[in-house]
């Protein structure tokens, strides 16, 4: 591994400074794909201390390098120019929409053969070499094209701090005559991580002791968390000031396990038209509404229905404040809310707060009104959910698929210190399963380093969209990754049927035998491997006590049979919702 600290002014290969310079900023596992224009540099990935993942492609490499980011608070892609990086633009696109920090390093031709504009394979044949660059900007945050040993060095740290500021995807070329360029190393000696926190401003005073009074003078307060509070720190402040506070706390389906739902003051998922009625009079009737990272897409506030007023509302994102109109930008949350924490803790509860409703917390009400399935029956959306939620253990990551595992994974009663991952925006299917072997992966570093707990990476998937990325079970028996895999067989795109087409030949799939999976991949004779088909709730009880499912080791998949046309109420509810705005709603 290389040492990278005591660098007085020395020279070292660019690609060296480069992979060293990830390190240092938590990366621990690269992913990508070989290609001819990137080979030389990957030969720097291990001396740096870095694990190479080998995806089976570009497209799933930046799926797993999603999820590796929203975990690992950053993480790194390698393809090669061209074939390569177009392949994994639609993950770099839904990274950029749900703000998870990539570094995307590409392999590009030499200099001399682009600045001669020689026709190369993997381009388009008319010597445009800045054609992909242009695409990519639009996709990422920063850019570096790294055609000069003397200023490379403090481009490649401008572009990842840029990362870590906004959370947000970078693009770095790196031509391959360059790849063993002497550059200085000094650098190397400052962390970009003190210098990100040593940039951020201070926090105003005066606005501390404004929201202050606003949370002092309120008398029907809310909390709203969304999905754009992945920041760790965020999440601690947050979480110790919904508790301290004791407002009615809700999330959003992209914010759902982001707030210790444990607590008392925890109501659930905020689903506007789509959800109850008391919580959609309670919130609407507030005089004041935090709302946490907001992402206000229509997907995840229930065609809209969730936004609120805006003379009402606060909105705290990780680097601004807007407040009731007004915005504050260029801030660090982190403090603010350490701040406003100890005011609030040391003024004590307001004294002006009216009593709320008893709107009831989810995890106890759902749990005491199921009733013992019979055991020959089939398995259905509207209870499953919850009664799967007794399999989830603390430090657990959960990632459901967009369909209906996204939209009933909201009933899951999530233990405390559990993750939840899903996609509120970008809604690409077959996300998920490619963005697990990065979740694992994110798990196992940490973990190494003991700067995580061990928990399980769990996924719920549908039929249609595994097949959509199944080459990913490839990386994870590669990696030997440990990975649970509830597999939702209702026979095709169930939440496009609710949309249009309920028995149109399109929205079919041919059937698979999924549970295959580990011949047809080839995992190791020597890595644990458990499959199970269950179509009824006896046999789902009995598969849930199996040894190796329920500690998570090695590969574990269970096919759930579910109805073509079953869904959950909020995902018809949601479907209706668009749909009529569209007007474009058929009743089935």
């Amino acid at each position: 591994m290389i040492e990278y600290h005591g660098y007085h002014g020395g020279q070292v290969y660019l690609a060296e400074y480069l992979f060293t310079r990830l390190y240092q900023v938590g990366v621990r596992s690269v992913h990508g794909v070989p290609g001819d224009y990137n080979l030389t540099s990957l030969d720097f990935i291990e001396p740096a201390g870095l694990h190479w993942v080998g995806n089976a492609n570009e497209l799933n490499a930046g799926y797993a390098a999603d999820g590796y980011g929203r975990i690992n608070g950053i993480s790194a892609l390698v393809t090669a120019f061209g074939v390569g990086e177009l392949s994994a633009l639609n993950a770099i696109g839904g990274a950029f929409a749900e703000r998870v920090p990539v570094v995307h390093v590409v392999g590009t031709p030499a200099t001399h053969a682009q600045n001669s504009q020689s026709i190369l394979h993997h381009s388009l044949g008319d010597g445009n070499f800045r054609v992909f660059a242009r695409i990519y900007k639009d996709f990422t945050c920063a850019q570096a094209n790294l055609t000069n040993p003397k200023t490379a060095p403090e481009e490649i740290d401008r572009v990842i701090l840029q990362c870590l500021k906004q959370s947000r995807p970078v693009y770095i070329e790196l031509p391959t005559d360059l790849v063993k360029a002497k550059v200085y190393s000094h650098r190397l000696n400052q962390s970009l991580k003190v210098l990100l926190i040593e940039n951020c401003p201070n926090i105003e005073e005066d606005l501390i002791k404004e929201l202050c009074q606003r949370i002092q003078n309120t008398r029907r307060p809310s909390f709203i968390v969304d999905g754009f509070t992945r920041q760790a720190d965020m999440l601690e402040e947050m979480n110790k000031f919904i508790y301290i506070t004791g407002y009615p706390t809700y999330v959003t389906p992209s914010g759902k396990g982001r707030v210790n739902e444990s607590f008392p003051n925890f109501r659930g998922t905020y689903m506007g038209s789509v959800g109850k009625d008391v919580h959609v009079e309670w919130v609407n009737s507030c005089d004041l509404v935090i709302r946490f990272g907001p992402l206000d897409a229509d997907t995840n506030t229930y065609g809209f229905t969730t936004l609120t007023n805006r003379k009402i509302t606060i909105d705290i994102n990780e680097t601004s404040i807007n407040m009731q109109g007004v915005l504050y930008d260029n801030l660090n949350t982190k403090i603010l809310l350490q701040k406003l924490f100890a005011m609030v803790y040391h003024l004590g509860r307001s004294s002006l707060l009216e009593p709320y409703p008893k709107l009831g917390n989810p995890r106890r009400d759902r749990i005491q009104s199921l009733l013992p399935p019979m055991e020959d029956g089939l398995i259905e959306q509207k209870t499953f959910w919850t009664r799967i939620s007794d399999f989830l253990k603390p430090n657990d990551v959960i990632l459901t698929e967009t369909g209906t595992p996204s939209s009933g994974g909201q009933d899951l009663i999530l233990p405390p210190a559990t993750t939840m991952i899903n996609s509120a925006i970008w809604l690409s299917i077959g996300y998920t399963l490619a963005a697990s072997v990065g979740v694992a992966l994110a798990q196992r570093d940490l973990v190494a380093e003991k700067k995580r707990p061990e928990g399980r990476t769990i996924v719920f998937q549908g039929d249609g969209s595994f097949q959509m990325t199944a080459q990913s079970i490839s990386d994870v028996f590669r990696n030997r990754l440990n990975l649970t895999i509830f597999l939702i067989n209702n026979d095709g795109y169930t939440i496009e049927r609710h949309i249009h087409g309920m028995t149109a030949g399109y929205n079919d799939v041919h059937p698979w035998n999924y549970l295959d999976a580990p011949h047809f991949f080839g995992a190791p004779e020597d890595y644990p491997v458990f499959t199970r088909r269950v179509v009824n709730w006896g046999e789902l009880r009995d598969v849930m006590k199996e040894k190796q499912l329920i500690e998570g080791k090695g590969f574990n998949m269970v096919e759930v049979v579910m109805g073509q046309q079953d869904a959950p109420e909020s995902l018809r509810g949601l479907v209706r919702l668009v749909c009529e705005r569209d007007g474009e709603w058929e009743e089935y």
